[in-house]
């Protein structure tokens, strides 16, 4: 069969489309060959493929035609004429849009050939990662990564037909500026014309756009790339994609209820709904209760202080550490009474291995109280213990002992973990809710020093606005994160917009006045020229999608990832680059080993 011109032949119809509303129609049909059956002689079954879906085209009651279709192979790309013919009631696909009707081909021509593909694309089975990376193209004609990727486009068109609706203009920012680092290393990008300097790719749009605010331009969105050169984990990539936003006269209310609506349109576009409002979080409860800044809500399991049944015990565990200025810590864990003395021991190790100095378990299936701690604390103790973890009968209680934050880190990861054992994260159940009140500055002990939690744009609230100077670790922020099933989706802050405070957070921060004009001073300038009180949120468009796709990766949300090791196997890149390229520069290279 040799390979034909395409010439002025048109598809008429996609291979998602035809339905009995079709039959009887003379059609064209372009697209890759998805899979061949050959029932006979001169009956062969055949699939074509294209994004839109799939359509059954079959070859019949011709020997020659049969015979061309034989010669086909998977992914050959090939045009199909043929006439719309309704399946018989027990031949009909329910699976397959199309699945009503199929083609009965007059012609076929084959447009190209192609090698066997290193993995199958009609079959969707377990793919290496690193051979999905490399044939990428290949990879991304599977189905489920054309949905992916066509979810991926309804939600940005929706985002932006929703901003417009609201007054928001779409506005570009630089993607060569200055640096000024937010927390990660900056991506340098080395200027020509200006030998040894470099411009970089912004992290985030955030100075521009609170410039953007100052020019008056009330309301800003934008779909931007950013760029981050740090460690990277499946939810995180070094160039990715936030949908990035800032409102001139914004409250933390305004802010909520603008994202709010939009979260639910975005849910729409998988057939479920986002509940208004969402529920709002101190910071400090979401620690304490979940152990976790960004907690999942779907498992329940809440971490309670279980302080006040041990103040008084004989367990000396648990009472010293309480006597040490600590907490006893627990949470129960609905149906796990049943837990082999092997699994209990793991979750000791797992919370050793997560810096816990142990863990206590208590149940007490058909009424009979069992703990290893039983003849130290005294039965009554236990029972207490179960009854304030909110532990039943058949449910078993988990505790720790130690300094709050500490205690609730270990066993929000026990949580999550055992959550996940006992198949408690639905990946059909959305829970939203928003983080609020951020402590201002966070305390680095490497460096014995505080720093900026968030960024140092973010107003404190008005009522800790005393302590910055003062008692820095207790002054809170007016930051606000949007958690969806314990991923950080969204985040964001009212901003300083008074010019005073924020040469005053400079300076707290370490940022001496030179400093700041260095690396800030077009902004700081900026602030003296009637700056608007004003918020915004940035939302990052992979993780958003990866989970509506209810993907564990964004890299399966995004055409051309790179690595965990921020490589792009297809591409080949990074790469060396020639010496005239690094002369043009005024570039050399020196490697440290």
């Amino acid at each position: 069969m040799d390979i034909t011109p395409l010439g002025t032949l048109a598809r008429t119809h996609t291979c998602g489309e035809l339905t009995t509303e079709h039959v009887g129609q003379d059609v064209v049909l372009l697209g890759w060959v998805h899979r061949i059956r050959e029932l006979g002689p001169s009956l062969v079954f055949l699939d074509i493929r294209d994004r839109h879906g799939l359509t059954q085209v079959v070859a019949r009651d011709s020997e020659a035609l049969a015979e061309a279709a034989k010669r086909l192979r998977a992914e050959f790309v090939i045009a199909v004429m043929g006439r719309v013919a309704a399946r018989a009631p027990e031949a009909v696909n329910t699976k397959m849009q199309t699945g009503t009707i199929e083609v009965a081909a007059a012609e076929l021509r084959l447009l190209n050939e192609a090698k066997v593909p290193p993995f199958s694309i009609a079959d969707e089975v377990p793919i290496a990662e690193e051979m999905r990376l490399r044939y990428r193209y290949l990879d991304l004609r599977r189905p489920r990564m054309q949905q992916n990727i066509a979810l991926r486009h309804r939600a940005t068109m929706e985002i932006r037909k929703y901003f417009d609706e609201h007054g928001f203009l779409e506005i570009e920012t630089p993607m060569l500026t200055k640096s000024t680092p937010e927390g990660a290393r900056d991506y340098l990008v080395p200027s020509r014309v200006h030998p040894g300097e470099f411009y970089a790719l912004p992290q985030s749009p955030q100075i521009f756009k609170q410039i953007l605010m100052i020019a008056g331009m009330d309301r800003y969105f934008q779909i931007v790339k950013c760029f981050r050169d740090e460690d990277l984990r499946a939810d995180r990539q070094p160039e990715f994609t936030q949908v990035d936003l800032e409102i001139s006269f914004a409250t933390e209310d305004l802010v909520f209820s603008t994202i709010e609506p939009l979260m639910g349109r975005l849910m729409a576009l998988i057939g479920r709904e986002a509940p208004r409002p969402f529920l709002r979080m101190p910071y400090a409860e979401a620690i304490a209760t979940y152990g976790s800044d960004k907690p999942d809500l779907r498992p329940g399991m809440e971490i309670r202080d279980l302080s006040s049944v041990f103040r008084e015990s004989s367990f000396s565990l648990f009472r010293g550490a309480i006597d040490g200025g600590g907490e006893v810590r627990g949470f129960a864990v609905p149906g796990a009474a049943r837990y082999s003395r092997r699994e209990l021991d793991d979750l000791i190790e797992q919370a050793k291995a997560l810096g816990a100095g142990g863990l206590v378990w208590a149940r007490a299936p058909d009424g009979a109280v069992q703990s290893p701690a039983l003849k130290a604390a005294g039965e009554g103790a236990i029972q207490a213990a179960l009854e304030a973890a909110g532990a039943g009968p058949a449910d078993l209680a988990i505790m720790a002992a130690g300094p709050h934050d500490a205690t609730s880190r270990v066993l929000g990861q026990l949580r999550l973990n055992l959550a996940r054992k006992e198949n408690l994260l639905a990946a059909d159940a959305f829970a939203f809710l928003w983080v609020v009140d951020f402590p201002m500055f966070e305390w680095q002990e490497d460096e014995q020093r505080y720093e900026f939690m968030h960024h140092p744009f973010t107003a404190p609230l008005e009522s800790d606005r005393h302590l910055i100077e003062t008692e820095q670790g207790r002054a809170r922020a007016r930051a606000y994160d949007l958690v969806l099933n314990g991923s950080e989706i969204a985040g964001g802050s009212i901003r300083i917009h008074d010019q005073g405070l924020q040469r005053l957070i400079f300076r707290l921060l370490g940022i001496s006045d030179e400093e700041a004009k260095l690396r800030f001073g077009f902004f700081v300038d900026a602030l003296e020229f009637g700056t608007p009180p004003h918020g915004g949120i940035a939302l990052g468009l992979d993780r958003i999608v990866a989970i509506l796709s209810r993907e564990a990766s964004i890299r399966d949300v995004i055409a051309f990832p790179k690595t965990a090791q921020a490589v792009d196997l297809m591409a080949g890149a990074p790469s060396a680059v020639n010496a005239k390229q690094l002369r043009e520069l005024k570039l050399g290279l020196h490697l440290e080993r």
